[in-house]
């Protein structure tokens, strides 16, 4: 009775239909009544993936247990199980639902005619089952023709039972996949990744050429793949694919390829000719190229380490000055190399004034072209890089003033001043912080986040310092004047005057803040 209140109330809520179909399939024995909620509960929510996998588990669980009543009466043997161990995933997450049927004892001698009589009903009954199947199959396709994950789940069940023709639904839903999500990069990834779960049949193989005859299968695919459908993901997936077979310290590397009688090593070359296939088509995106690029890094650690360094130098160079001139993460990948081939060569971290230069000279040419918000990350680089180096730290700001200009008051530029003025208080102190962030704040409508630092910083040392307090007033006077209706800025106004100032100068400050806010409530801070 609960169950069809919340039903009524809730009909597009999957899990109440589950929940309801469940309880009256497992506790009530209404086989009947189970079939009618899910099939209910697929018309109020039909796009429910959940609920199709749902429906199909229930009808062969209820078919296996038709087939376990068979076979007490000894009718036959038979299971919906596969005898293979390599039945799928759902098999194994829903094994406490399907009897095993195979520890039954030896079957009686029956004459050839009683075999024929029963296999005919064995036969009339898996292709009831592979009906089961096929209907909800395509129910579920017209309800949700473009969910691949759907399909993939009912390909998984299809792999874990053994009905009559089910080979030929396994082939149709294949076919379906390839002819709706040919032009889907996900549906190739995982068809080639599939292809690793295949079992092999020939027994001559040792396990060496299976396992390479699995990924000669995967490669095939992926080929295919590219041809067809020649995009940036499609090459990522790809190259993913690669990096998963040759580096075993991936998150998601493929544990079949790492083991002592298959060296991955080997197809290095392979790999790179991913990268080059998918730079000349046009389809390298800044990710890949910076995958592209960190794997020369990597294969540089073996001997032909000062070599594969070069190589990844010269390779950033290259594609930093093509299509992917706007590439932050590129650049910023090309200055690290460029640091540590200096540093490799020169076997100090310290550089000389024309390492330093020719250093500068890099980061001078990417900086003003890049905006400041994607370049951060190489602002920060830079900074640390000449913080020690006056003449190229000064320069460095003159440019980052040039960019905090062109951004206009954002706040994507307050981490970048923020860092100047933090680098400068810590190697110079605190007057020669405060004529930094001065200079930040004299260009056109600093940012509201740049002020709060900078106040942050004075309000510091307001306790028992006169110059922090004077100073932090200046400060949240300036931002007022630019960001008058912040109410933020007025309360931590007000609270730094109740803290460190005085009644008069607390109080003028609540009657400015109900002036220019109009709200007499603006500075009110509710009672605990």
């Amino acid at each position: 009775q609960v169950m069809a209140q919340a039903i009524r109330y809730h009909p597009k809520v999957p899990g109440l239909w589950m929940y309801a179909a469940a309880w009256e399939f497992d506790q009530n024995l209404n086989v009947a009544a189970a079939r009618a909620l899910m099939q209910s509960g697929l018309r109020s929510c039909p796009e429910s993936e959940d609920m199709w996998i749902e429906y199909l588990r229930m009808e062969l669980t209820y078919l296996n247990k038709l087939k376990a009543r068979k076979v007490a009466l000894g009718e036959d043997v038979k299971t919906l199980q596969k005898s293979s161990d390599d039945s799928g995933q759902w098999k194994e997450e829903n094994k406490g639902l399907f009897m095993s049927l195979d520890e039954q004892g030896d079957s009686p001698k029956e004459s050839g005619l009683e075999d024929v009589a029963l296999e005919d009903k064995e036969d009339l009954f898996w292709q009831q089952g592979v009906l089961i199947i096929r209907t909800i199959y395509h129910g579920a396709m017209e309800a949700l023709p473009s969910s691949l994950t759907l399909r993939k789940k009912i390909l998984e069940i299809l792999n874990s039972v053994e009905l009559a023709h089910s080979e030929e639904l396994r082939l149709e839903v294949m076919d379906d996949l390839k002819k709706d999500f040919s032009h889907n990069e996900d549906y190739w990834d995982w068809l080639a990744r599939l292809q690793l779960s295949d079992s092999i049949n020939s027994s001559t193989l040792n396990k060496k050429e299976a396992v390479l005859n699995k990924l000669n299968k995967s490669i095939q695919v992926y080929d295919e793949a590219v041809r067809k459908l020649p995009t940036s993901k499609m090459y990522s997936l790809y190259a993913n694919f690669w990096l998963g077979v040759v580096f075993s310290d991936r998150e998601d590397s493929i544990s079949l390829f790492h083991d002592a009688d298959f060296d991955a090593s080997e197809f290095t070359s392979a790999i790179l000719k991913v990268f080059e296939n998918a730079e000349s088509c046009g389809c390298l995106s800044e990710d890949l190229a910076c995958q592209y690029v960190s794997l020369c890094l990597k294969l540089g650690r073996s001997e032909e380490a000062p070599e594969r360094l070069e190589e990844a130098k010269n390779l950033a160079e290259k594609l930093c000055s093509g299509p992917l001139s706007q590439a932050a993460n590129l650049w910023n990948l090309r200055a690290s190399i460029e640091i540590k081939s200096l540093a490799t060569a020169t076997g100090s971290a310290s550089f000389s004034e024309e390492n330093l230069s020719s250093l500068f000279d890099l980061f001078n040419i990417v900086l003003p072209k890049l905006s400041i918000t994607k370049a951060e990350g190489l602002w920060h680089t830079a900074m640390k890089l000449f913080s020690h180096e006056k003449i190229y730290f000064e320069k460095l700001v003159k440019c980052a003033m040039l960019s905090l200009s062109s951004a206009g008051g954002s706040d994507c530029g307050a981490s970048v001043s923020s860092a100047f003025v933090g680098w400068v208080l810590q190697k110079d102190g605190i007057k020669q912080a405060r004529k930094m962030y001065k200079r930040f704040l004299a260009l056109p409508r600093p940012s509201l986040k740049f002020f709060q630092f900078c106040i942050e910083l004075e309000a510091n040392l307001a306790v028992g310092n006169n110059d922090g307090l004077v100073n932090a007033r200046k400060l949240y006077d300036s931002a007022i004047s630019i960001y008058p209706q912040e109410r933020e800025l007025w309360r931590k106004y007000y609270n730094m005057e109740l803290t460190v100032g005085t009644s008069e100068t607390s109080n003028a400050i609540y009657w400015r803040a109900r002036k220019v806010l109009n709200d007499s409530t603006a500075l009110d801070v509710p009672r605990s």
